[in-house]
């Protein structure tokens, strides 16, 4: 079989949080150039139609949807949404997250819940919207969007962490129970990409320094989350679940010594 027929998603209907920007915005648009439909939730309208046009533009079929994922009826609306236009959604991609860094002592309460809402409530809530349906249909794969802190700590990054730690652990629960059923379950957890959220962290001295001190030299560059993302989301990856894939050019093997 070639690598093309392995890594093809046409048929398939993936439906990617926190679509707007970022990662997302990059899942999306690999998805689709690999044939899947794809379903884009956010909360920004403006900002998922313009990713809608994008992969439109490049023959692609594309749905923006908005949503709160952290609403369990707009989640279920989002797939309901899916379902009416392409289908059953057959690839989800919990990628919706944020960071909000501050130190241990000084973490306000909301700081935590809102981080471990979005990043950990969410990707439990839409993953069993998704496993209920795709076990009712012909099963599915579910990819969560972990980190390099699902391993490691990091100073005034608690909730995070925690979050992401958590997320791995979930990935692994859920794997367990719905292999059975046809549905896989796996995660990725990047290292260090610059998205508009870090762009200005990562150009300056600080995260220059951090660039260099990485067994790599530098931080990741768009596309290379694709290989593991296709891997995961396509028949490529067919007997694979409960797995998490490190992209992190290295960066995890330096943590210990840090």
């Amino acid at each position: 079989m070639t690598a093309s027929t392995l890594f093809d998603l046409s048929g398939a209907v993936a439906l990617v949080t926190g679509a707007s920007s970022g990662l997302g915005r990059r899942f999306a648009r690999v998805l689709a150039e690999n044939g899947a439909s794809v379903v884009l939730v956010a909360r920004r309208q403006e900002r998922l139609e313009a990713v809608a046009v994008e992969i439109e533009a490049k023959g692609g079929k594309a749905l923006p949807v908005v949503a709160d994922m952290v609403k369990r009826t707009e989640i279920a609306k989002a797939f309901d949404d899916a379902q009416a236009k392409f289908g059953p959604v057959t690839v989800l991609v919990n990628n919706a997250g944020i960071s909000k860094p501050q130190s241990f002592l000084g973490m306000r309460e909301e700081t935590w819940r809102q981080t471990l809402d979005i990043n950990l409530d969410a990707v439990v809530a839409a993953s069993q919207e998704a496993a209920r349906r795709m076990v009712a249909s012909a099963g599915g794969a579910i990819v969560n969007i972990a980190s390099i802190l699902s391993f490691g700590a990091q100073k005034g990054n608690l909730a995070y962490a925690v979050s992401k730690a958590a997320v791995l652990q979930a990935t692994r629960a859920m794997a367990l129970e719905l292999a059975p059923k046809g549905v896989r379950v796996n995660a990725i957890a990047p290292g260090y990409f610059s998205t508009e959220i870090n762009a200005d962290y990562l150009a300056s001295p600080q995260g220059e320094a951090m660039s260099r001190a990485m067994p790599m030299g530098r931080f990741g560059q768009e596309g290379e989350l694709d290989g593991a993302l296709l891997l995961l989301a396509s028949r490529a990856g067919s007997f694979i679940t409960g797995a998490t894939i490190v992209v992190d050019g290295g960066h995890i093997l330096a943590i210990p010594e840090r």
